[in-house]
């Protein structure tokens, strides 16, 4: 997944990550975690598209990944945590049509995680982190 995710386009080692807002890093993370989630799901199960979508939304929705996020935060490095609060703490201007405010801020703190993990060069990490994002749900099933 590394190489397929990166494939030589840029280079994690000229990138300062840190100095990247967290919301820049969320943009880039909602994008990352849908991606692994979609590929997650799809080779899980060769199915109607109607229902690969139901089994990524379940992923993807911001409540779920409010509940990732309380469930990964005692296994997060403490920079993986600083990342994860500055993600949550951001002053967003946009919000989740059909999600708590808490829920919102919990999911945003989750993709700017994933964010800097992917443009840090930590694919490794990030494979590791979805896995226990899945378990946290009960896994894949509808």
């Amino acid at each position: 997944m590394e190489e397929s995710l990166s494939n030589g386009l840029f280079d994690p080692e000229k990138i300062d990550v840190r100095t990247y807002s967290p919301l820049t890093l969320a943009f880039m993370g909602d994008a990352v975690f849908e991606l692994m989630a979609r590929t997650l799901v799809v080779t899980q199960s060769n199915t109607a598209p109607e229902k690969l979508h139901r089994r990524t939304t379940r992923l993807v929705k911001a409540e779920a990944q409010a509940i990732m996020g309380h469930g990964l935060w005692e296994e997060l490095t403490p920079e993986e945590q600083s990342v994860y609060r500055r993600g949550r703490n951001a002053q967003s201007y946009t919000h989740a049509k059909n999600a708590t405010v808490s829920d919102y801020r919990h999911a945003t703190g989750l993709e700017a995680l994933f964010g800097y993990l992917y443009l840090s060069g930590q694919q490794e990490r990030m494979l590791e982190l979805m896995r226990r994002c899945v378990e946290l749900l009960g896994g894949l099933a509808e």
